[in-house]
């Protein structure tokens, strides 16, 4: 099978050097790469030895294989010096030659890639081989995988230029055409042994296929003069008759490629062909119905070129029996799916069809074109859009062909002609006319050019009457069409889409410059060069000239061609618009009455209109009469058909689509005489309706007949009425039943609004500024309407109007009343759906509206010239909004959103920008007496925790602190303010405008004042959600602390501040604190503010905040020296400026801030300030506030006491010298006094600095009681003899006594103090006070009595009076004073067990199961916890976390609960063993415990990570709740939001470690979801910490047992207790569980001597249950269990019961003995014996037990 092979001398000359290949000629045998031949090992060694690795991978079977070391290869070549590659080139010829035939594609391509590096890196040097490689370079050019073939294909270009490519093969063409290519078979190619039989088919197929493409291929790139001389070598070839029935060959690429081979024998080797006739005729001709995608194009150029080149080519088959049925068949099929291939070649065959052949013509051509007829009705056919035309274009082209070749005026001619126009044209036109889908191909634009043909012909005067055939055929066609059309149109059910289909055909016909509108999307394959030629130019017998190189000359047809037609073409419409007025008026055919406003659109005369009225006059006489007027008046036959029919027809409501209408009234005006006569017809039509007319105007043919009317006075008042109406309409009513009239009526007016002809509005300019008024209104009521819903319509209807005019007109927005919409839609868009009633899709709607028209005010021409009244009038109304009116967060959010999109739009406007944003700017902006007002108008709530964390002192009274925000729903304006101009000042920065105004760019810095009100909402105690809700508000709108104290440049932005803060002080000197902290803003930068200490002298509240604020950050020298400066002034300062700013009370505030923000070395001066301080007192008494009434004291008196008051804690923490015995007594004493002042006033707690006096006069108490606590013995040596113990027996009990019933008193008038949040500082101090209070002052209390009726108790009266005072207080809603009372009541609570003690002997012996109370007091407390928890938590799922907000009134109740709990946990640790089993054995009944493990699991955290600062050194272990100490201080806030869940962990934790029993049996009844949730965290987090704490509780214990020892082993987890008496010898093992202690103890052997193997199962089984059952440590069990055996060794038997002595729960002895066996029995075990087995026998003898 190989033509392109090496000869058989070139083979036998290389054997010894070249190894044999797999190819077509050599021995199939040898199939090896490195073949044992002589020399192989010489040529071998001169190969690189990792090429030679590759080149024996390339010999293997697999195909991965193959492939990557091929890529290898290619790698290799590409990277490799060129002297190692070019070793490789003797063996590559061989490779390649078998390798490229490979039969995996992915290897042959792989190998073209390879072999493209190669001729990279060798180029020349493989010229030797070429002749050895060319065939199959060639074969692979054409493989039939596409990527194989370009990789050949590239690799050739890269090893020969374009140029020099022909050279080449004729270098190898000798080597090339071998006579192998019929030699070979698929076993021939491929081992049958190794390779499928499926395989090799497709091998050989490929190769074959790929074979003939190359031969054609190489016989097209040969030089012309070498292909002669190649003919004698393809003789043996063409000589074959198996190369000839390749054709018929089963495969279709082989079809293909040999179709393919013969076009190119015919197109080069015409000679050879003709030799070769009698078997190539046949082979290709009878081959015509072949329709195979892949053959036939190549099939129908073979075919071609056979008629051209082989003039007897019909002489060599049968064409009537052998070739013309068989196309007959292809054209009926439609081309089988393959039209566009067949049918172009249609017109080339049969124009080389001999007479012969077509004789009798008729019947021919009668078959050819209904073959052809037939075939378009085929359903693949017409679905395909392309095939359609190809068909049709095909007919046209060869009906024109026939009609050319049979003009005469002979009978068989005449038939011909007749036939072809009747039989074949007029049928195609109807068939088309039927089916929808054939009209949009090009059959009626190609009538028209026919006809245009032959019209042009009927014009040539010559002798042969071509001319007169040519009219006679005109005429044949006309009458035919008519005929067709008419039987068409005559029917009452006519078909709409033939009408249609008619219209668009005669409309054709009628313009015939469109007829070519689709020719120039097509190819237009043939063109009638001469009118007279009756042949197709075939010179030089080439098809290829048979195509269009031309437009078509209908393009230049005269006017007089034109006119030829117009005759026939209007009688044609006359009689068809005549018939279509007969079904309209009898049977008021809808269908006809289209078909004729098609006709009329397309032949407006005034010939078709008389017909029509003459039609009409004729049926009703009648009628004639009462139009006599209209006649009269108009002469024009067209105004006369719409007087008397159209206007009619307009007014017939049933009509749902009236377009048609509209287009014979264009029809009609198409047909005046003049513009006046059309506007007098439009003006009384405007009556009927001006909408259609308007709708239909856009075309520009259109509108030039209307444009007098459209800018007239009659349609514009009606347009503005119609405005009005539709506006008051959509506000008032509420029906939908006229939707579709508005709908209509809003369109009209959004079409005469937006609508533009040559850049002019279509009605009068002074129309449409009335009409937007009469929208500007509307809007304006829609917004003012409060029902939702009704206005939904009208305000939709004005946005799509007011949308499409904006974005439509240019210039628009020049116009006032454009404007004033504008702004309202902008208003609507600015205020929050709650007060506009509007929807979602409605808002978005204005809000598209509003963009749309404000970026065609920033963008038109000319807008400076004219100031816009918008920008000012939206600027003023947003300024009243935020500065008058009383927004919430979501109407500010919409606001600030509003005024952000019209900026944004704003700054698109280039140049002009920064003029606009400017100007917009400052008109916002308020000025400073607004700014001031807008200040005074914020709560002064603020002030309260500045004042009472001493970061700023006042010393005059504060009207409006009491004003509650939490009642309020709206804003402060000044948030609203700030919070709008801070995003518009952001928004112009990221884009960095500048302003032209320097008034404006100084504003737009200063407008920073969102952080005074930041600073505001950061001072309130507790803001209320409507705050919390506007900062988070901010961080959605991207407004964050980082932006706006980065705002422009910090050192201008920390002037401005510093500036106000002197000024004002106050807040502006908390916001700069603020953002000092926030940049970490340097001391030096600091100290360029204020340059100077003494400029803050003298002292004004503003300069005194200032430095009470600039403290913490100002350098230890400047501190320092304003504590010099300050001594010095106090020591000078007159007793009638102690309470002045400029006097001592602001040099003590600032000497306190000072001191307060660090360590400063002057602290020798500051006993000496104690000097001047007690110099006053005795100077100046009454200027000390000591046990007095405060309702008289100034608020400047107030302010200095304050201050003295601060100093004295100070004092005490810094001053180095001791102070003397009477300065003590001055400042214990003072204490004392200024407290009882406290407790005598607390009724002015309300009075923000009477609450601030009451906080620093418990501070101070609080700073004692530390210092004395806290101090060390060597300190107490440097005190005064005595202090201590004057402190101790009066000071500190006249605090204790003083406060505890302070704290009862103001608890007891309010039971929230979250309502009071002022109380909420005094609660903090005094209970800061309250935690230093000792046991015995607790004990020794002076509180009245307190007692609950029926209350059961062992304690004594005034511990329950204590008790019943304070546990009450748990439930108090305010944090400090829970935790106050908690601390209190965990010193009494070891103290509380005793009393019961006493009480125990009562219990002892009951025969039911006892149980007693934990303290009564706290177990009624409880009792209502839990209700409230039930309430809150029962909603929640075990085991999932409730967030509980701290400071809630949730939190409170929660933290109370714990709080209790971990009291009652105390409690029951503090009592011995037999008291605790009856506590428990309480809990148990009550189900408190159940409880409270319930809901512990809804208060831990799934995850407990302790997150806080932590004391200890960090170790590798994870810190939780679990292992940290949870620290409960009165005053400590900082880590309220962990608080709840460490508590809860803490409790869970004691009960664990306390109750572990009681936990026990509480998680073996759990549910299962329950149980596994327990478990699984119990064992992650607790188990550990709890395992570790009893091991090293046993480590540590110095509890000695008489003849046991106790060891622990932390490692293993073990406890081994050793028990051993006289020769006894026992040693118990006990290993806690991984789930420790909700799993169970085990219990294991180790040595034991002396001991019954069942006694000893007894005592281990005793030892277990103990303690499995047992509330308490691992110790405790262990010694109850060596009481038990003890006892046993006494004497005293076991009940045999429970087989213990000691019972496992009450602890008693066996007592109660059976009067028969005399056996003795616990109490507990025989009631339960009893009560179980529901009998009274004893348990051993069975007797009845007495």
């Amino acid at each position: 099978m190989k033509i392109l092979n090496l000869t058989a001398e070139l083979l036998a000359k290389e054997r010894g050097t070249v190894p044999g290949f797999i190819g077509f000629g050599t021995s199939q045998s040898d199939l090896g790469y490195v073949p044992a031949v002589q020399g192989a090992e010489e040529i071998d060694s001169l190969v690189d030895a990792d090429f030679r690795m590759v080149l024996r991978k390339l010999s293997k079977r697999d195909v991965i294989t193959k492939l990557k070391a091929m890529q290898e290869f290619g790698a290799m070549c590409k990277e490799r010096e060129s002297e190692v590659v070019k070793g490789v080139l003797p063996y590559w010829p061989r490779i390649y030659c078998k390798i490229s035939l490979d039969h995996d594609r992915r290897v042959r391509e792989a190998t073209q890639q390879a072999f493209e590096q190669l001729i990279l890196k060798v180029k020349k040097h493989l010229a030797p081989y070429l002749k050895s490689i060319m065939g199959y370079w060639l074969i692979a050019k054409c493989d039939t995988y596409s990527p194989a073939a370009s990789a050949a294909k590239v690799a050739f270009e890269t090893a020969f230029p374009s140029s020099k490519q022909p050279e080449a093969v004729a270098f190898c063409k000798e080597e090339l055409l071998q006579d192998h290519l019929l030699k070979e078979t698929p076993d021939t190619l491929s081992d049958p042994q190794t390779v499928p039989e499926e395989e090799r088919e497709a091998k050989y197929f490929r190769i074959l296929t790929s074979s003939l493409l190359a031969l054609k291929k190489l016989l097209c790139m040969l030089p012309k003069n070498e292909i002669h001389s190649l003919e004698e070598k393809l003789i043996p070839l063409q000589s074959q008759n198996k190369f000839w029935k390749y054709g018929k060959h089963s495969v279709p690429q082989v079809r293909s490629a040999f179709f393919e081979l013969v076009s190119t024998f015919c197109q080069l080797l015409p000679e050879s062909m003709k030799v070769e006739a009698p078997r190539v005729c046949p082979a290709v001709l009878l081959s015509i119905d072949d329709s195979d995608a892949v053959v036939c194009p190549a099939l129908w150029e073979a075919v071609l070129y056979i008629l051209v080149t082989i003039e007897d080519c019909w002489s060599h088959v049968n064409a009537k029996k052998g070739v013309l049925p068989k196309l007959w068949i292809v054209l009926r099929e439609g081309g089988r799916g393959l039209a566009t291939v067949i049918y172009p070649n249609l017109l080339p065959l049969i124009s080389k069809v001999p007479h012969g052949i077509t004789e009798p013509k008729l019947d021919f051509y009668r078959t050819f074109f209904s073959s052809i007829i037939q075939g378009l009705s085929n359903e693949r056919a017409i679905a395909s859009h392309s095939e359609c035309s190809a068909i049709i274009s095909a007919f046209m082209e060869c009906l024109r062909f026939a009609m050319l070749q049979n003009l005469g005026e002979e009978d068989e001619q005449k038939q011909i002609q007749q036939m072809l126009i009747c039989d074949q044209l007029i049928p195609l036109i109807e068939a088309v006319l039927k089916e929808t889908r054939l009209q949009i191909g090009p059959l009626f634009y190609q009538i028209a050019e026919t006809l245009s043909s032959w019209e042009t012909k009927t014009e040539i005067l010559n002798d042969d009457g071509t001319a007169e055939t040519f009219r006679r055929l005109l005429s044949n066609f006309w009458d035919s069409l008519s005929k067709m059309y008419v039987l068409h149109v005559d029917a009452a059910d006519a078909d709409e889409k033939s009408l249609v289909a008619i219209s668009c055909m005669l409309q054709i016909l009628q313009s015939p410059e469109s007829s070519m509108k689709p020719s120039k999307r097509r190819t237009i394959k043939i063109r009638f060069t001469d009118e007279n030629e009756s042949e197709i130019n075939t010179e030089n017998g080439k098809p290829a000239e048979v195509t269009n190189n031309g437009e078509s000359e209908i393009l230049t047809d005269p006017p007089h061609i034109l006119f030829r037609r117009k005759e026939p073409l209007e009688d044609l419409v006359c009689s068809l618009a005549e018939l279509s007025i007969v079904y309209i008026s009898e049977q008021k055919s809808d269908r006809h009455l289209k078909f004729l406003s098609a006709l009329l659109n397309s032949f407006p005369s005034s010939r078709v209109f008389q017909v029509l009225l003459e039609q009409e006059n004729g049926m009703s006489a009648a009628q004639i009469e009462s139009q006599e007027d209209v006649k009269l008046q108009h002469e024009n036959p067209s105004v006369r058909f719409l007087h008397q029919n159209l206007i009619a027809w307009l007014k017939e409501d049933w009509r749902k689509e009236t377009d048609f209408l509209v287009d014979i009234l264009y029809s009609v005006l198409r047909c005046c005489n003049n513009n006046t006569e059309r506007k007098n017809i439009l003006d009384d039509l405007t009556k009927v309706s001006c909408f259609l007319v308007i709708q239909a105007c856009s075309d520009s043919v259109k509108h030039s007949l209307v444009s007098g009317w459209l800018k007239g006075d009659v349609l514009g008042e009606k347009l503005v009425i119609l405005a009005d109406d539709l506006c008051y309409k959509g506000l008032k009513t509420t029906t939908t039943s006229s939707e579709l009239y508005c709908s209509e009526r809003w369109t009209l007016l959004s079409l005469v609004l937006s609508q533009h002809v040559k850049n002019e509005s279509l009605i009068g300019d002074i129309y449409v500024e009335r009409i937007i008024d009469k929208l500007q209104a509307a809007l304006s009521k829609a917004k003012d309407l409060s029902e939702a819903g009704n206005t939904e319509p009208s305000v939709s209807f004005i946005c799509d109007v007011a949308s499409n005019f904006f974005s439509s007109v240019k210039g628009c927005l020049l116009m006032p009343s454009s404007e004033d919409l504008l702004f309202t839609i902008f208003q609507l868009c600015a205020q929050s759906q709650d007060a506009t009633h509007l929807s979602d899709l409605l808002v978005n709607k204005l809000k598209h509206t509003w963009l749309s028209g404000l970026n065609s005010l920033v963008h038109q021409v000319g807008y400076m010239q004219k100031q816009s009244t918008f920008l000012h009038k939206s600027a003023l109304w947003v300024k009243n909004q935020i500065q008058s009116s009383s927004l919430d967060v979501k109407s500010l959010q919409v606001l600030i959103s509003a005024v952000n999109d019209l900026l944004t739009k704003l700054l698109e406007a280039g140049e002009l920008s920064g003029c606009l944003l400017g100007t917009y700017f400052g008109c916002i902006t308020p000025n400073n007496s607004e700014w001031e007002k807008l200040r005074e108008s914020l709560p002064i709530e603020w002030l309260h925790k500045p004042l009472v964390e001493g970061r700023l002192s006042v010393n005059c009274e504060h009207s409006g602190t009491e004003v509650k925000l939490c009642k309020t729903t709206k804003l402060p304006n000044h948030l609203c303010t700030a919070a709008l101009l801070s995003k518009m000042a952001l928004l112009i920065q990221e884009h960095e405008v500048v302003f032209e105004n320097h008034d404006a760019e100084r504003k737009k810095i200063e407008n920073i004042k969102l952080l005074y009100s930041l600073q505001w909402i950061e001072e309130l105690d507790d803001p209320p959600c409507l705050l919390l809700e506007f900062l988070n508000m901010l961080q959605v709108i991207s407004i964050t602390y980082e932006d706006l104290s980065a705002f422009g440049n910090t050192t201008n932005l920390l002037q401005i501040l510093f500036s106000r803060s002197k000024e004002c002080g106050r807040l502006w000197a908390l916001a700069m604190v603020r953002v000092i902290h926030t940049k970490n803003i340097a001391s030096s930068e600091i100290k360029q503010l204020y340059k100077m200490t003494e400029g803050f002298f003298p002292l004004t509240e503003g300069n005194l905040h200032t430095v009470q604020s600039l403290s913490p950050f100002l350098p230890e020298e400047e501190k320092e020296e304003l504590v010099i400066q300050c001594t010095a002034k106090l020591m000078t300062c007159m007793q009638t400026e102690l309470v002045s700013t400029d006097g001592a009370f602001g040099y003590l505030a600032i000497l306190n801030s000072c001191l307060h923000s660090g360590s400063i070395d002057c602290r020798e001066l500051l006993p000496g300030i104690l000097k001047i301080i007690m110099s006053w007192r005795n100077d100046n008494e009454d200027s000390f506030l000591f046990s007095c009434n405060l309702k008289e004291a100034t608020p400047q008196l107030l302010g200095f006491n304050i201050e003295m008051i601060r100093y004295f804690p100070l004092l005490l923490k810094y001053s180095t010298s001791p102070l003397m015995d009477n300065e003590w007594d001055f400042i214990m004493c003072s204490m004392l006094a200024w407290l009882e002042t406290t407790r005598e006033n607390h009724s002015l707690y309300h009075v923000p600095l009477v609450q601030i006096f009451a906080c620093v006069s418990c501070d101070l108490a609080s700073a004692l009681s530390a210092y004395f606590q806290a101090a060390t013995p060597e300190a107490i040596q440097n005190l005064p003899m005595n202090l201590i113990s004057e402190w101790k027996e009066f000071f500190s009990e006249g605090i204790h006594n003083l406060l505890l019933t302070l704290l009862v008193k103001v608890t007891g008038e309010s039971k929230d103090a979250s309502e009071k949040s002022f109380q909420n500082s005094i609660l903090k101090s005094l209970g800061e006070v309250l935690t230093y209070i000792s046991k015995d002052q607790l004990l020794n209390h002076k509180l009245p009595a307190k007692f609950v009726a029926g209350q059961k108790t062992n304690l004594p009266d005034n511990l329950q009076t204590l008790l019943n005072t304070l546990s009450p207080l748990l439930l108090f809603r305010a944090r400090p004073v829970q935790i106050t009372v908690y601390h209190m009541l965990y010193k009494l609570m070891p103290e509380l067990p005793k009393f019961d003690d006493e009480d125990l002997k009562s219990y002892g012996d009951e025969e039911e199961e006892s149980a007693l109370s934990p303290p009564a007091a706290l177990m009624s407390v409880l009792a209502t916890q839990e209700l409230f928890l039930e309430n809150i938590l029962d909603c929640i799922p075990v085991g999932e976390y409730a967030v509980v907000q701290p400071l809630s009134e949730e939190f409170c109740f929660i933290l109370g609960y714990l709080l209790t709990w971990k009291l009652i946990l105390t409690f029951f640790k503090a009592a011995s063993s037999q008291l605790r089993a009856l506590y428990s054995q309480y809990l148990r009944r009550t189900k408190n415990l159940n409880k409270l493990l319930y809901h512990l699991f809804r208060l831990m955290p799934e995850n407990p990570a302790f997150s806080g600062p932590s004391t200890e050194v960090p170790d590798k272990d994870t810190k939780t709740f679990f292992t940290e100490e949870l620290h409960l201080g009165v005053k400590d806030t900082a880590v309220l939001s962990s608080q709840i869940p460490h508590l809860a962990c803490s409790v869970y934790h004691m009960t664990l470690k306390d109750l572990p029993a009681m936990v026990r049996l509480w998680w073996n009844s759990c549910e299962k979801r329950v149980f596994n949730v327990v478990d699984k965290f119990t064992s992650k987090y607790v188990s550990n910490v709890l395992s570790l704490q009893e091991i090293s509780s046993v480590q540590t214990s110095t509890q000695l047992f008489n003849g046991m020892t106790v060891k622990a082993r932390s490692a293993t987890r073990e406890v081994i207790a050793t028990y051993s008496v006289d020769d006894i010898f026992i040693e118990l093992i006990i290993q806690l569980p991984p789930n420790y202690p909700l799993g169970s103890i085990t219990v294991e052997s180790g040595k034991r001597v002396g001991v019954a193997v069942q006694q000893w199962r007894n005592w281990m089984l005793q030892l277990s249950t103990y303690l499995t059952h047992q509330n308490g440590s691992i110790m405790e069990g262990l010694a109850l269990w060596k009481n038990n055996v003890d006892k046993r060794f006494e004497g005293i038997e076991d009940c045999m019961i429970c087989f213990s002595v000691i019972h496992g729960s009450n602890y008693s002895l066996p007592k109660k003995a059976c009067r028969t066996c005399k056996k003795k029995f616990h109490s507990a075990c025989l009631y339960k014996w009893f009560t179980s087995s529901n009998k009274s026998t004893c348990p051993l003898c069975r007797e009845t037990f007495f």
